[in-house]
């Protein structure tokens, strides 16, 4: 897409997203254990108690009162430390307000505070397919998404997201494939039918992937596929090492260009 042809919004959030890229990689450079957790030190920069993490919280974010809510209901979950950062969040949910996004993928949901906060920006028409596998952390977020009065625009599946994305490989039908074959037509009747097979490529403004490490390949490229020209795809936990992520150079190459314009 030609500069002269973007839209005054997008080339103000493409300089934004630019300075925040760049700053992160200076950022991971310097202080690289803050980013890595090398050491247990580093955690205390930015857990929970840190002056510096407080700071963040009275001056730069804008949260709604039921986000703030589930968040500090998360914070107190075993596994509370895994939940997107609010800030995170909130930089998300900017970016999809500058593009005016109507249709958002989110790929691991744990709580749904993130859920929560995309639902909050959309339109009333709008909707957010969140995918998870595991239905008993998202329930904690389910009762303020029903209090803030957005959970017709929630499109909760609970099944592998590969599933839920793109169409499985055709194969001999079974027994339980004949099964299969009844659900998915029940799912289909509810408006469940996988996204790909339902004809919703580039039809998406927004995707955040943010759930098994290794099958973000996978996720992103089929979000590559839903995600309209023009779209974001946000990727946590790109920048660490491959050990970690099994993601290619090619996919962080691409990354970088979709993030800023698709």
């Amino acid at each position: 897409m030609p500069w002269f042809s973007v839209t005054k919004e997008v080339a103000m959030g493409t300089a934004m997203l630019g300075v925040a890229f760049a700053t992160g990689v200076l950022a991971g450079k310097r202080y690289p254990s803050i980013f890595f957790g090398a050491s247990k030190s580093s955690k205390t920069v930015i857990g929970k108690d840190s002056p510096l993490w407080q700071y963040i919280l009275d001056h730069s974010l804008r949260e709604h009162p039921l986000l703030k809510k589930l968040r500090l209901l998360t914070l107190d979950h075993p596994w509370g430390r895994i939940m997107v950062s609010c800030d995170q969040a909130q930089f998300m949910a900017n970016l999809a307000k500058l593009i005016k996004a109507k249709k958002v993928i989110e790929i691991g949901v744990f709580t749904g505070y993130n859920t929560l906060n995309m639902a909050l920006i959309l339109p009333d028409n709008g909707r957010v397919v969140a995918c998870d596998i595991n239905e008993d952390y998202v329930n904690i977020g389910k009762p303020l998404w029903k209090e803030a009065e957005v959970e017709h625009k929630i499109d909760l599946r609970i099944k592998p997201a590969s599933e839920t994305l793109g169409k499985r490989k055709a194969k001999s039908m079974g027994k339980a494939d004949a099964f299969d074959s009844v659900q998915k037509k029940k799912n289909t009747e509810e408006g469940h039918e996988e996204l790909l097979a339902a004809g919703e490529a580039e039809t998406y403004d927004f995707a955040f992937i943010d759930a098994d490490k290794e099958s973000s390949n996978e996720y992103y490229e089929k979000c590559l596929r839903l995600v309209r020209k023009g779209g974001i795809i946000a990727i946590d936990n790109v920048h660490v090492s491959s050990e970690v992520l099994s993601i290619s150079a090619t996919a962080k190459m691409h990354l970088i260009c979709h993030v800023l314009i698709k």
